[in-house]
């Protein structure tokens, strides 16, 4: 408690007189206080009023709308700070973007921290940022004072890093904002535990906050934060260190099952660069980065997953596999580099059985049905031939479905070995209002669109190429309602467009965009857009056109949902 209760003097004694400054200094050194340590005996800088700038590699702010306030800037995004007869203070370091990317063309975010906090009324420990388009500002919150934020009905919750944390969205009408006093939406992580060191995986709340329909914009920051709201306090940032870049861990999951979302036995397939689909029971999954690249531009990333990306006509990956039958079902996860749509041609013995489309910078799954491979030793390709020069692929792995499949030279066992269970298609989904019952493992509910309601000018049934439902303009839609037995689920539609213009079908649950699925051509194919967060219970899912140009229809066979 001396050290404690000193530190606080000392901390008083800065604000009311700088000429104190140097000499508290030297004794602090003195004595060997070890948040002056390896600071090369050079004096701290002391902030009293409202400023920001650079520390080394971080960029560091104090704001307050008044009272008294002192923060201390330790180097390497360490910081201490005091507050007392305030009324609202904020005291930060971290990382500041140039609102030019989203956190998907940015790369991994985490920040490991540690913090001495001493809070005396309403405050947060927390990451804290901002985004533009739209203007969000954001909270993920570790521990707390006198209340817990933000005051508002939660709309779920979401595991991360080994805790449970709800999700909530506030409205601030005309408050303060890096665009000055507007309104704007507030969105926040709260931990329902407290805790005040480890580390924060921050792009996992942002991708969950996604799936929840919070929309994120361009980043702004992402800074540790100390917050004070009429109150007083202090704390002792002693570790607080930002990484950016790559892909990061703390999966997070939907719900407060923990794990993450490909928990379980894979099985024991054994077949060189192939591994069973995580998360299904699908077949052998072969990661792009792993294949062989050809062509001029072709190239490794690590973001917005480690794979490839495909930059021009021509720049290809392949691979050889040994098929002892003759048809599968060939999934390619990846995405565009931006709102383009990247078409990526799938090619097997020289001869192209299909393409994969990818409308948005969003990691999806493309399954083309019923491919004829052929049997025996085969070379499978993923090449480029339609390149306009607006958009890159991206293409993390090829998963092709059924047993009987190996890679590599073609030795080893195949995958008919491969038990277990995959984890995030295990559980009862439960029933539901339209008959379509739960059940273990595989996809629990598939839904024939022709059987949903129908709303919408133009939407009608159609039989070719399947018996199924056409979408011809803007708001024509299909929906029903589902019951939920867990909150996080994979949803695939199975359709087409009408020709060779991209057709677009949103996901909506509850007045909420999910995500968009994408069709390059006439001939049906199963789109995926994973980990959509539902919620539980009864929920109203549709699926409607809101980007007609004229050009396209969608035709819609039926939905699936794991």
């Amino acid at each position: 408690m001396w050290y404690a209760d000193t530190r606080k003097e000392v901390l008083i004694a800065m604000k009311k007189s700088k000429r104190v400054i140097a000499v508290v200094l030297s004794l602090l050194l003195c004595f060997g206080f070890p948040y002056f340590g390896n600071y090369n005996a050079k004096a701290a800088t002391v902030l009293y009023n409202n400023t920001e700038g650079g520390d080394g590699a971080y960029t560091y702010a104090l704001w307050k709308d008044y009272g008294e306030t002192s923060m201390t800037l330790n180097g390497n995004g360490k910081f201490e700070c005091w507050w007392q007869n305030i009324g609202n203070a904020l005291f930060r370091e971290g990382v500041k973007f140039d609102c030019t990317k989203t956190y998907q063309q940015i790369g991994n975010i985490s920040i490991t921290y540690g913090v001495d906090y001493q809070p005396n009324g309403n405050s947060y420990l927390c990451v804290y940022g901002w985004t533009r388009n739209p203007l969000v500002e954001y909270y993920i919150v570790e521990s707390w004072g006198s209340w817990r934020p933000p005051g508002a009905t939660s709309k779920g919750t979401i595991y991360v890093d080994g805790g449970t944390y709800e999700v909530y969205e506030t409205t601030r009408y005309n408050q303060p904002s890096i665009d000055g006093n507007t309104t704007f939406q507030q969105y926040w992580s709260v931990r329902t535990s407290k805790r005040t060191s480890g580390t924060i995986s921050v792009t996992e709340h942002f991708k969950a906050w996604e799936q929840m329909g919070m929309r994120m914009g361009n980043l702004y920051e992402a800074s540790l934060n100390i917050e004070g709201y009429q109150s007083s306090g202090w704390a002792n940032v002693y570790s607080n260190t930002v990484t950016v870049g790559g892909n990061g861990g703390g999966n997070y999951n939907g719900g407060n099952n923990g794990g993450n979302y490909n928990g379980g036995n894979n099985g024991g397939n054994s077949n060189g660069n192939g591994s069973s689909a995580p998360g299904t029971n699908k077949g052998t999954v072969i990661e792009c980065e792993s294949m062989t690249k050809s062509g001029q531009y072709t190239g490794n990333i690590s973001n917005p997953f480690n794979g490839v990306a495909l930059y021009a006509n021509n720049d290809a990956v392949s691979t050889n596999v040994n098929f002892s039958s003759g048809t599968h079902d060939i999934t390619l996860r990846g995405a565009s580099n931006g709102n383009n749509l990247a078409q990526v041609d799938l090619v097997i013995g020289n001869q192209t059985k299909g393409t994969f489309y990818f409308g948005d910078a969003n990691t999806a799954e493309y399954t083309i049905k019923n491919v004829n491979t052929g049997t025996g030793n085969q070379t499978v390709k993923l090449v480029v031939t339609a390149d306009d020069g607006n958009w890159d692929g991206y293409c993390d792995a090829l998963i092709i479905g059924g047993s009987g499949v190996s890679t590599g030279s073609g030795s080893g066992s195949n995958n008919s070995g491969n038990s277990g269970n995959n984890g995030n298609n295990s559980g009862n989904n439960g029933g539901n209002n339209n008959n379509n019952s739960g059940n273990n493992g595989g996809y629990a509910v598939t839904k024939q669109c022709e059987d949903m309601t129908k709303s919408g000018q133009y939407t009608g049934n159609i039989n070719n190429p399947f018996g199924g439902v056409a979408l011809y303009a803007n708001n024509d839609a299909v929906s029903y309602t589902q019951y939920f037995g867990s909150n996080t689920h994979d949803f695939v539609l199975r359709a087409c467009s009408n020709g060779s213009n991209m057709a677009r079908v949103d996901l909506v649950i509850d007045n909420q965009t999910k995500g968009t699925f994408y069709y390059g051509d006439q001939y049906p194919a199963e789109y995926t857009v994973k980990n959509v967060y539902t919620g539980t219970g009864n929920h109203t899912v549709k699926l409607v056109v809101t980007a007609d140009d004229g050009t396209w229809d969608a035709y819609l066979d039926y939905l699936k949902i794991s």
